[in-house]
């Protein structure tokens, strides 16, 4: 660990703190003390759901650290007892995950710093970030024809894959009809609201979009009885990727790399 000297007092004086229980207060500071010696902070930024206000008994709190220098890095660890995540990243790297991450449908990294407090910051780059931030959380992230073709049938593979099985496996064909439920709920929020969200916040999302869905989902999860599972999974296939089994598609051409000279 590194033996950088500690922040001045004045240093951490100037930190703004958001309105939090004392345990969590205090988690915060020494979190922000540790960043102070242990990076090379432009802003410091505490989010996630105990910073908004929706925490539960397991949250952990969030600090993202925008960073000098050429290199990223994450930190896990207890202040005051409670579980923090750091994550430390310059400016060019945040932005590359605003990039990546809205082609993927999962804006987690705007999202983290449009909805948290600003501590700490040195110039004007977090506030240009968090402009960003919520402009990327503004775009939607479509899918192209073939790209959700490609989505339904990954989704459908595995409910098959289930049903194949479920007639000598209970345990497997319901883990696997698990990950086809998530992966259609998934997709039904990228194709509707242009994301896909946070796994906590999936059913609520799901039960915006479509109540009858929703309701179907939560019936899926909370199923004691295999037979009400698979029932439940059927009602969610029809409904969101349109097929329980195998269907014809064409991929088309895709370019691929040229192939290498040798010589």
């Amino acid at each position: 660990m590194s033996t950088k000297t500690l922040p001045p007092t004045d240093k951490l004086g100037q930190c703004k703190w958001p309105v939090l229980g004392e345990r969590h207060t205090q988690a915060l500071k020494e979190a922000v003390a540790f960043v102070f010696t242990e990076a090379h902070p432009l802003a410091i930024v505490a989010t996630g759901t105990i910073v908004r206000g929706r925490s539960h008994m397991s949250s952990d709190l969030d600090v993202y650290v925008v960073n000098e220098g050429g290199y990223r890095r994450r930190v896990q660890r207890f202040f005051n007892g409670v579980p923090t995540e750091i994550f430390i990243n310059p400016p060019h790297t945040i932005r590359d995950y605003y990039r990546d991450e809205n082609a993927d449908g999962e804006p987690i990294t705007a999202h983290m710093l449009a909805t948290g407090t600003v501590v700490w910051s040195s110039g004007t780059i977090v506030d240009e970030l968090r402009a960003e931030a919520r402009e990327w959380l503004d775009k939607r992230s479509e899918l192209t024809e073939a790209q959700l073709v490609a989505a339904r049938y990954a989704a459908v593979t595995r409910f098959e894959d289930a049903m194949d099985v479920a007639g000598a496996d209970e345990a497997t064909a319901s883990m696997m009809m698990s990950m086809a439920v998530i992966a259609m709920l998934e997709l039904v929020c990228r194709m509707k609201a242009g994301r896909i969200p946070r796994r906590k916040d999936l059913l609520g999302m799901v039960e915006a979009i479509d109540d009858k869905l929703g309701a179907s989902a939560r019936d899926f999860f909370t199923a004691t009885d295999f037979a009400e599972r698979q029932a439940s999974a059927g009602r969610i296939a029809d409904r969101t990727i349109g097929a329980r089994g195998f269907f014809e598609w064409d991929s088309g051409e895709w370019p691929v790399p040229s192939a290498p000279v040798n010589g």
